[in-house]
């Protein structure tokens, strides 16, 4: 499942990736660095909203699917879930229509905040049904769905900037594409729910699951965060645009490879553990481990090297500088946050223990907040750069140490060792090329390492790279004779 997952999703994943460095592109060149940072602090104020009211039916969608033995259970399932989605819904609106009137917010923000807000029970509705797909293994409606909605939010967010939407142009397109899909696909999913009874006892123990998943990414993301907030605090919009430009472009790539890895090993290790017991899920959680170590630790090590010229391809010229300076720490941070976030932390879902899993998050959080006050005043976006990094390390440190406590995922240390040799060959080599700048750098350097990394890789038997390749050989090879 995990494999056909891998190669199922990998189509959404390149769109995805491709999409967001046109956000960056465009986005970086037709908004202002103000306008841009309102975009991020109304995104980051969306994004809370989203995982403290809706998260935990999302979570629980993902994680019970595979559960449920019998018709009559999976009716109850959905009905249980589309019920209290219609709750939250009626409670949500009237809340955050007034928390938008009196929040005192400069005007443009205050848009940019309202059409975020609109937009999260939308994102809601579209995240259910795609929880659905990959965890019933519909990878090829999953994707699709995914690569329509990605490509449309950024094709409504340009034209809501050619009408002059400023920051919450980019809002606009998340928000109305997403319903979009809601409205054709969400009344097929409730459907599944007809004539099925919704239990309060399966609410709570969806709740008792969901709400301390919910609460420990709202942790995730003050980590991800505060960062903007004490910048907006410290400095002004335009140096939190800076910032987040350099986050986006270092944070989203790798963020795509992880989505991509986890849409795909997620369901894998709940259907493993389910239907397999404890053997399977830790060979099965060993392969993955590897796998992500394979791909993700040369693509953190390759946006470092390639941070300069990358910056100058993609961000404005008013930002870049900021964005090429910060990127080889958040590339770091983000491949702390996404072993975390995607293999450590699954000890406490398929354990159902997501009390520790709030105490993970809770730990760096904590950090974060301390080190971004201390240090933002001294070093401006370096500092808040340096904060995130520090503390994702330390996050990951104590999500391997609680998970202990839960289900013990093994830890590959060979592959880490191989993977981690086949990325410092690769970054004396890329190195040693002259700084020609822009693209033909880029080109340039990206090439040499994916090959040298490649070759070396091969060479060391990486994460089993060898027998990887044989398998992923065998499916297209069986697609290509069906």
């Amino acid at each position: 499942m995990f494999w056909r997952g891998l190669i199922g999703y990998l189509p959404a994943n390149i769109v995805q990736g491709v999409v967001g460095v046109l956000t960056l592109l465009f986005f970086t060149r037709l908004l202002s660095a103000e306008q841009f940072g309102q975009y991020a602090l109304a995104f980051s104020i969306m994004s809370i909203a989203h995982v403290g009211v809706f998260t935990w039916l999302e979570a629980a969608m993902a994680r019970f699917w595979a559960a449920q033995t019998t018709e009559a259970e999976m009716r109850s399932h959905f009905a249980t879930l589309y019920r209290y989605f219609a709750v939250l819904l009626a409670v949500y609106v009237p809340v955050a229509a007034s928390l938008v009137w009196v929040w005192p917010l400069q005007p443009d923000l205050k848009a940019a905040v309202a059409i975020g807000l609109t937009g999260v029970p939308v994102r809601s509705a579209y995240n259910l049904i795609q929880e659905r797909r990959r965890a019933s293994g519909s990878v090829a409606a999953a994707a699709s769905l995914d690569m329509a909605v990605t490509i449309g939010a950024f094709l409504v967010g340009l034209a809501a900037v050619a009408m002059g939407a400023g920051g919450s142009a980019p809002l606009i397109g998340l928000a109305l594409v997403p319903f979009m899909a809601a409205l054709i696909f969400t009344p097929g999913e409730h459907r599944r729910g007809q004539r099925g009874v919704v239990r309060r006892s399966r609410a709570r123990d969806y709740a008792r699951y969901g709400y301390p998943v919910a609460a420990s990414l709202i942790l995730a993301l003050v980590l991800s965060s505060t960062d903007r907030l004490v910048l907006a605090a410290f400095l002004d919009e335009a140096a939190v645009g800076a910032y987040h430009a350099g986050y986006s472009l270092a944070n989203r790539t790798l963020d795509v490879i992880f989505i991509w890895l986890g849409a795909a090993s997620g369901p894998a290790l709940v259907m493993a553990l389910e239907r397999g017991g404890a053997s399977a899920l830790r060979t099965a959680a060993r392969e993955q481990a590897s796998t992500f170590l394979l791909i993700a630790l040369p693509a953190a090590a390759g946006l470092a090297l390639v941070a300069q010229p990358l910056a100058q391809l993609v961000i404005g010229e008013q930002l870049r500088d900021t964005a090429a300076a910060v990127t080889p720490l958040i590339a770091l941070s983000a491949l702390m946050a996404g072993l975390t976030t995607y293999y450590f932390h699954q000890a406490f879902t398929l354990s159902r223990r997501t009390g520790l899993l709030l105490q993970a998050m809770a730990i760096p959080a904590a950090v974060n907040l301390l080190l971004n006050l201390v240090l933002v005043p001294r070093m401006g976006v370096m500092g808040a750069a340096l904060a995130t990094a520090i503390s994702y390390g330390v996050g990951a440190v104590a999500s391997w140490g609680l998970g202990r406590g839960a289900i013990s995922l093994p830890v590959p240390w060979d592959a880490l060792v191989r993977c981690g040799l086949a990325s410092i060959i690769m970054a004396v080599a890329v190195a040693q090329m002259p700084a020609l700048g822009g693209i033909q750098e880029l080109l340039t350097k990206a090439g040499v390492g994916i090959v040298v990394y490649a070759v070396a890789a091969w060479l060391l038997n990486a994460a089993d790279v060898r027998g990887h390749g044989s398998r992923v050989l065998k499916i297209f090879q069986a697609r290509w004779a069906a």
